[in-house]
């Protein structure tokens, strides 16, 4: 198997595997055990952020095992992906807090409830008005704002590839266990937009069908990040650093938030820091 074909088999299995894993538990349960999926999310989240801090952008500043690569250049490739990520979901909180009738002059437009954050409630509000168009600009605009954040994860794993493309360890190395620690982390997001669509009343088959649809961005981000990094070092680099703020934005926007809205303990933050020296122990293995 070529290295382009086992990029996409595994971002496949980490983006629509993870999150149809997510759906089919959602649909079966029908409830969400938030404290488990909480520290689920924080841990990913640790890992993450470990992965991106030790390896991938230590990878941008050296992309060509000897050259190096100036750490402004660096420091903008993260700055823009962050940036970019940030624009597309605030655009998409622009898009969809007018339907929701408790948000007015009083109330902040932030994501205080799970249900804003993952824009079920966006959802719900067209569901309400029991027309099949209500409900499919409902279900397109909350499958868009999960989905956003799979694309930049993609590029992680496709950028993670080509940096080990010269190595033995190209089918091994960080890109596999990226897949793999993304996989992990959107099984529990996967459950956590399939509970809403089942409790509203779609059936569990299309409520599945529609999470694990929702993954599918992950390969194209994955081609995007591959590619992009086998141009050339500097190509690598801005790959790699533009993947690399873009997921330190899913981390601190998504994942972590998420964690707390779930569970308001102290354990999330807990499970935050055994993620960090997990990546820590993979980064350095």
């Amino acid at each position: 198997m070529s290295l382009v074909a086992w990029v996409v088999v595994m971002t496949a299995v980490a983006g629509v595997g993870g999150t149809g894993l997510g759906g089919v538990v959602g649909a079966v349960l029908k409830k969400n055990s938030d404290k488990a999926v909480s520290l689920l999310l924080s841990f990913a989240g640790g890992v993450m952020l470990s992965i991106v801090c030790f390896d991938l952008i230590e990878s941008a500043l050296h992309p060509d095992n000897g050259s190096s690569v100036n750490i402004f250049i660096i420091i903008c490739g993260i700055l823009l992906g962050y940036g970019v990520v940030f624009l597309l979901n605030y655009w998409i909180d622009r898009s969809t807090n007018h339907e929701v009738g408790h948000i007015d002059s009083s109330h902040p437009k932030t994501a205080d409830d799970l249900n804003e954050l993952i824009h079920s409630d966006h959802f719900e509000e067209h569901r309400k008005k029991n027309s099949v168009h209500d409900l499919l600009i409902g279900g397109i605009v909350m499958a868009c704002a999960i989905a956003l954040h799979n694309l930049p994860e993609g590029m992680v794993i496709g950028a993670s590839f080509a940096s080990g493309s010269g190595s033995t360890d190209a089918f091994t190395g960080t890109g596999l266990i990226m897949a793999i620690v993304i996989g992990l982390h959107n099984v529990p997001e996967g459950l956590a937009v399939s509970v809403p669509l089942v409790a509203g009343g779609m059936k569990r088959g299309r409520a599945v069908l529609t999470t694990a649809l929702t993954g599918i961005p992950t390969i194209l981000g994955a081609l995007i990040g591959y590619f992009l990094g086998m141009t050339g070092p500097l190509m690598l680099a801005l790959s790699l650093s533009f993947a690399s703020g873009a997921m330190l934005y899913v981390v601190f926007g998504e994942l972590l938030p998420e964690s707390i809205l779930m569970w308001k303990s102290k354990a999330p933050a807990l499970a935050a820091v055994i993620g960090i020296i997990t990546g820590l122990l993979i980064a350095n293995w």
